[in-house]
């Protein structure tokens, strides 16, 4: 009997718990950017323009990869899409601030920004890549070359080119900028020797300009994953955009997308 009733007062508080756990859970998923975002009807996402992750079109739309990633995830949301612009240097603080609910710009997955925001699993991979200019680095053929008191490279400001430069060639002069477009006419211009951004940039500049610029380097001289930057904390919106980005690749449509965008000049024809 004693049994019995044990067993009973057992069963009683494990469903009192359960009642009262579900209770103290049940408002975190309406709390989420997930949730927030289906309830409006809109997905924000900060970006900054990067050729060919954004970019502007003729007709002044946002074209790119990271564009194309935002719409499909936007779309197998069943919301729209609102892009945000932000300056590349206050991205992370913006979306703390709540500006927007997720950057999706080809940001790198570092541990001093993992410290701020939440990172999605890679949905791509990237490197560090260079330009230089014909006239003034002829000749250069090495990162160690470049690696002179008497060398300018430009970078974009707050990017990861900055940690890149200044990693691998700390003796040289190192230039930033808001945005890539003002560094490749420092270059253009022959202010700077060379120019370090994210890979294919570099090898577009060269085809633009072949009369400049070149690539002074076989390849990419760093690798890095790419994810998505929620805001710390958000659970629910980090399974469902792991997830996402799982079955994407599974089905090969970012593969596809970045093959046209980083392997193709075809989207040229958007821009001109």
């Amino acid at each position: 009997m004693k049994g019995k009733i044990v067993f009973l007062l057992v069963g009683i508080m494990s469903i009192f718990c359960l009642g009262a756990c579900s209770k103290d859970q049940q408002p975190l998923a309406p709390q989420s950017t997930l949730e927030k975002s289906l309830q409006r009807g809109v997905l924000r996402v900060g970006m900054s323009t990067f050729v060919p992750w954004a970019m502007k079109d003729k007709n002044g739309e946002f074209i790119g990869f990271e564009i194309d990633v935002a719409k499909r995830l936007a779309q197998d949301m069943g919301v729209k899409v609102e892009f945000v612009p932000t300056k590349w240097d206050g991205i992370i603080p913006a979306l703390i601030a709540g500006k927007f609910d997720i950057i999706i710009g080809g940001m790198g997955i570092l541990p001093g920004r993992n410290l701020k925001v939440n990172f999605s699993i890679p949905y791509d991979y990237t490197g560090m890549s260079m330009v230089a200019n014909k006239e003034l680095a002829e000749g250069l053929k090495t990162l160690e070359d470049f690696n002179r008191p008497d060398i300018t490279l430009v970078v974009r400001l707050g990017a990861t080119p900055v940690a890149a430069a200044k990693k691998f060639m700390p003796k040289a002069s190192l230039r930033q900028f808001d945005d890539e477009s003002q560094a490749i006419q420092e270059l253009l211009n022959g202010r700077a020797h060379a120019m370090i951004a994210s890979a294919p940039l570099p090898a577009f500049q060269a085809l633009n300009y072949p009369e400049k610029l070149f690539l002074p380097l076989k390849g990419n001289f760093t690798s890095e994953p790419i994810g998505f930057a929620l805001k710390k904390g958000d659970l629910d919106t980090l399974n469902f955009v792991n997830n996402w980005i799982t079955v994407m690749n599974a089905e090969g449509w970012i593969e596809e997308r970045k093959h046209f965008w980083f392997e193709t000049m075809d989207w040229q024809a958007l821009i001109k």
